[in-house]
């Protein structure tokens, strides 16, 4: 089990924000993104001056695809479960693998 401290954007204009400008952030720190409902969610770079992987989750907070992030680019990297994502969690580049998280995976105790 890992502990993750991570940043809350549940509003529009934190969502837009995410993590861009930021020169770094601690092994264990990331930003979660809460929407609204179930939705279709694609990610992108703009901005943001660190390699991130992003993980898509469900609503019971099942891992549903992970993707890893360029920094300062305007790729769309999307959930695979259209109309079904709930969350994002970003973390620094690579941060699931080398924790052996793959899709499937349940994370607990996320913001509701």
């Amino acid at each position: 089990m890992y502990l993750i401290k991570a940043e809350v954007a549940a509003t529009e204009a934190d969502r837009e924000q995410g993590l861009m400008f930021r020169e770094k952030m601690a092994p264990n720190e990331g930003m979660i993104f809460v929407f609204d409902g179930p939705a279709t969610v694609c990610m992108w770079m703009k901005n943001t001056l660190i390699p991130l992987s992003v993980a898509f989750l469900d609503s019971a907070g099942t891992i549903v695809n992970i993707e890893e992030m360029k920094p300062q680019t305007l790729d769309s990297h999307c959930g695979k479960k259209n109309g079904g994502i709930r969350y994002a969690l970003e973390m620094n580049a690579n941060w699931f693998k080398q924790k052996n998280i793959k899709p499937g995976t349940k994370v607990e105790g996320l913001p509701k």
